[in-house]
């Protein structure tokens, strides 16, 4: 069985749970049983056709997910049956089984959880991705973010931990500060709530130069007002759907570096040995346990329509998770 779509729209209608019966390996294919993958924002916008990626029809959703190989070709060498695995690319995780080429995947510790492990390669590898792509920071050194609730945001807090480095975290909710706090945040404070003096207070008399944007409207030009001369500005979602209109002063007189951050793009450029070497840290962190992601409910893949309404909800206390 495996997840459909023919048409574009709302996803608890269009979706379609279809039979798959996948044929035997070729020479370098592995079947995979899949046993979770997560919903993301981006696969409900994917099925919607609001992506920036779209749809050919007939259409399979699933951004991520994790399973073991059940099967292997005759010439594959770097996989066996039994091995944890998940899809290195956007390739329909939805589904009971995958059937695709070895070096669509990527090998994780057998022991890793494999719920946890579903939800690897889309938050923690954007939140990693960021921390070391435009700027090149020292320990002690100061990360700015909002929507720090977000799958994207738990994943900085703790990443950035790990590497030592220190965040100020906003969000819009008073009730997930202390959860943050306890999950490594270093400074949580209301998004639109808290005057800037209170903000500057919070990065310690340190400069910002790099701040992280999930939110655009006023809440990302809060992050540029914080930000030092010459630092980057990176937007990797728009959740109050609102322009991210610049005013010049950022430009002109702080030289701000406003960049966009599209975890897809770099999937698709990057090798697999680079896509490894992302991978192969955060999973280390998973089996350490500093990282660890929140689920707010694991439904059967049949309960598909009343999955993808649930994680469309605001105010969940993590991801929705299809147990395939």
């Amino acid at each position: 069985m495996r997840l459909t779509f023919h048409q574009a729209g709302l996803p608890s209608e269009v979706l379609k749970l279809e039979p798959y019966d996948p044929p035997v390996p070729q020479r370098h294919e592995v079947l995979v049983r899949m046993l979770y993958a997560p919903i993301n924002p981006a696969d409900l916008n994917f099925i919607e056709g609001t992506y920036g990626k779209k749809a050919s029809f007939p259409a399979h959703p699933g951004n991520e997910g994790c399973g073991r190989i059940e099967a292997v070709g005759d010439e594959v060498d770097s996989l066996e049956v039994g091995d944890l695995v998940i899809p290195l690319h956007p390739i329909g995780t939805w589904s009971r089984y995958l059937l695709a080429a070895e070096n669509q995947f990527a090998k994780l510790p057998s022991e890793l959880d494999p719920v946890q492990a579903s939800m690897l390669r889309v938050n923690p590898t954007t939140a990693w991705q960021m921390l070391h792509e435009f700027r090149e920071l020292g320990k002690g050194e100061v990360v700015a973010q909002n929507a720090a609730n977000s799958g994207v945001g738990r994943a900085v807090i703790q990443i950035a931990k790990h590497l030592g480095l220190r965040t100020v975290n906003f969000v819009r909710r008073e009730a997930v500060i202390g959860e943050l706090t306890a999950l490594g945040a270093d400074s949580v404070l209301i998004d639109g709530g808290s005057d800037e003096a209170a903000a500057r207070s919070a990065l310690g008399g340190q400069p910002l130069h790099l701040a992280l944007n999930a939110v655009g409207g006023d809440s990302a030009l809060r992050l540029m007002d914080l930000l030092a001369p010459g630092g980057a500005h990176v937007t990797y979602g728009a959740m109050s759907r609102r322009s991210l209109k610049i005013p010049n002063k950022f430009l002109i007189f702080k030289n701000l570096e406003i960049r966009g951050y599209w975890l897809t793009r770099w999937i698709e450029q990057a090798s697999h040995i680079e896509i490894g070497n992302v991978l192969r840290p955060l999973a280390e962190m998973m089996m350490e346990g500093n990282l660890t992601l929140p689920v707010e409910q694991i439904l059967p893949i049949e309960n598909f329509a009343e999955a993808v309404k649930l994680a469309a909800q605001d105010g969940r206390a993590g991801k929705v998770v299809l147990a395939l």
